[in-house]
């Protein structure tokens, strides 16, 4: 499975905190991330991340062509809704393509968690018919 994994400055720690806690379940599966997002999941947990630029520099845009394409099974999208960002507008496609063709996200960490899950016990296999 190919999982998108993209965070807010104030979550990136958040998101490499969950990266090594799921690091046995996320090194079965594809991780496509943002640049600064994917380098610091790499440094931490020693998971191999496939890096798009950075986010504000159109890693979001990147990542959001890949789910166009239908090319993304899941994406973990830890965001900071408290503190409004001024590429907020390709952030929330990121959102809105994810809406638009079904694919599973999550914007915090509870909800990264139960998906996480569902991906080890294989609940997200439905995802394999639509490629």
């Amino acid at each position: 499975m190919n999982v998108g994994l993209i965070a807010h400055d104030a979550k990136k720690k958040l998101m490499q905190n969950f990266c090594i806690a799921y690091r046995g379940i996320l090194m079965k599966h594809n991780l496509y991330a943002t640049g600064t997002t994917g380098r610091l999941i790499e440094e931490v947990a020693n998971l191999s991340v496939h890096k798009y630029l950075a986010g504000h520099l159109g890693g979001a845009q990147q990542l959001g062509a890949q789910i166009e394409h239908n090319q993304m099974d899941m994406v973990i999208f830890l965001r900071d809704p408290l503190s409004p960002k001024s590429h907020e507008p390709d952030v929330n496609n990121v959102v809105r393509l994810c809406d638009t063709y079904n694919i599973p996200l999550a914007t915090n960490l509870a909800t990264a968690e139960l998906l996480v899950k569902a991906l080890d016990r294989g609940d997200l296999e439905w995802r394999e018919m639509y490629r």
